[in-house]
C-alpha cells in the first residue's frame, strides 16, 4: 500500500483510509462479526487509517474498532475521531457541542472506549456557531500539549474557518466529502486548504453508494438507513444520477475495472494531498476498493471521466435542507 502525508504538519498514512461509520449507524444493519473480520483484511492489506466518530451508533463504532484493534500493533494504526454530535437515545441529532470542556469530556471516554492512551487525530465533526473556532483550537492544542492527541482536523468546515483555525495551531487535514457528484470544494475550499498545507481526507467517495455501480431504482433501504431521506437518492434525482453512474461505468468497463474503482481512483488523482476514505463494510466490498489504488489514470482518462460526470452534474442536494444549517462548507 502506497502512503500519503496529511498536510504539512500530520502523519504518513496508507493512500486509502477505512471509514467505519456503516459498520455501526445510519446505513442500516451490519454485520459485527464480518465488520470486525474487514478491518483486519484492511489491516493485512497496509491500511493504516481508520476513520470513527464518537456518535456512530453513540459509542459502539470505537468499541467496534477496540476489538478489531485487539492483539493487534496500536502503533501501526492511524486513529482519527470525530466529536461534538450531540444524541439522543431514540437516535436523534441534537446539535453540536465544541466547549473546551465538553472536548476533553468526550475525549475522555474515546480513549476509555477505544483502549488506548492517545489518539491520532482530532477533530470536531461539525462547526459549533456557539463557540469560536479560535477556541475549539485552542483547547485541542492544549490537548496535544498534553499528550492525548497527537493531531488535529478539522470536518466540514469553510475556507475562512480553516485560515482562523490555522492561525492557532497547525491542522493536519480538512475531513470534508468529495466525489465525482460532490466538487463543491474545488472553489474555495481546496485552495485554500493547499495554501494552509493542510491536507484532505475525502469521504462520500462513492456518494454513498450511487457511484458504486451496485445501487439500483429498485433497491429498497430499512428504516435506519439515511439515504432514504437524502435528496440524492429521491424519485427524478436518483434516475438522473444513476444515468451519470452508467456514463461511468461504461469508461469503467473500457479499463477492465469496476465502477467504484474508477470513481476512487478519480478522488486519488485529485491530489497527492487527498486521502480517500472508503466505507467499505464487507470485506468483499472492501478488496474491491482496494483495487482502485493500482490504477493510474491518464489525462485522457481524467478527461473522459469529466465529460461524462461534468462538475455540478449530480441532481439534488447532498443533504437534507436542515442538515445544511450544520455545514459550514456550504456557506
Amino acid at each position: 500500500m502506497q502512503t500519503r502525508t496529511l498536510g504539512r504538519t500530520g502523519p504518513a498514512v496508507s493512500a486509502l483510509g477505512l471509514g467505519l461509520m456503516g459498520m455501526s449507524d445510519l446505513y442500516g444493519p451490519a454485520d459485527e462479526a464480518e465488520s470486525v473480520a474487514t478491518v483486519h483484511a484492511a489491516l493485512d492489506a497496509g491500511v493504516t487509517l481508520l476513520d470513527t466518530g464518537d456518535f456512530y451508533g453513540m459509542g459502539h463504532n470505537e468499541l467496534l474498532l477496540r476489538e478489531a484493534l485487539r492483539g493487534r500493533n496500536r502503533d501501526k494504526a492511524v486513529i482519527s475521531v470525530k466529536f461534538g454530535a450531540l444524541r439522543g437515545p431514540d437516535g436523534a441529532w441534537l446539535g453540536y457541542d465544541s466547549r473546551p470542556e465538553a472536548i476533553r469530556t468526550f475525549l475522555a471516554y474515546s480513549l476509555r472506549r477505544l483502549g488506548t492512551d492517545h489518539i491520532d487525530v482530532y477533530r470536531p465533526a461539525r462547526l459549533d456557531p456557539a463557540v469560536p473556532i479560535e477556541e475549539q483550537v485552542g483547547a485541542l492544542a492544549d490537548l496535544v500539549q498534553a499528550g492525548y492527541i497527537r493531531h488535529i482536523g478539522l470536518s466540514e468546515v469553510g475556507a475562512e474557518t480553516l485560515r482562523r483555525a490555522a492561525a492557532v495551531h497547525p491542522i493536519s487535514d480538512l475531513q470534508i466529502e468529495y466525489s465525482l457528484l460532490s466538487r463543491g470544494i474545488e472553489a474555495e475550499i481546496l485552495p485554500a486548504a493547499r495554501e494552509l498545507g493542510i491536507g484532505v481526507t475525502a469521504y462520500g467517495v462513492l456518494s454513498r453508494g450511487l457511484l458504486s455501480g451496485h445501487w439500483t431504482p429498485s433497491r429498497e433501504l430499512s428504516a435506519g438507513d439515511f439515504r432514504g431521506h437524502s435528496p440524492r437518492f429521491q424519485g427524478e434525482n436518483l434516475d438522473r444520477n444513476l444515468a451519470l453512474t452508467d456514463a461511468l461505468g461504461k469508461l469503467a468497463a473500457a479499463k477492465g475495472v469496476t465502477t467504484a474503482q474508477l470513481a476512487i481512483a478519480w478522488v486519488a488523482a485529485q491530489g497527492e494531498d487527498i486521502v480517500p476514505l472508503v466505507g467499505a463494510r464487507t470485506r468483499a466490498r472492501l478488496a474491491e476498493s482496494l483495487g482502485a489504488g493500482e490504477l493510474e489514470l491518464t489525462a485522457t482518462d481524467l478527461a473522459d471521466i469529466d465529460a461524462a460526470i461534468p462538475p455540478g452534474a449530480a441532481a439534488g442536494d447532498r443533504y437534507a435542507a436542515a442538515q445544511l444549517d450544520h455545514l459550514d462548507s456550504e456557506k
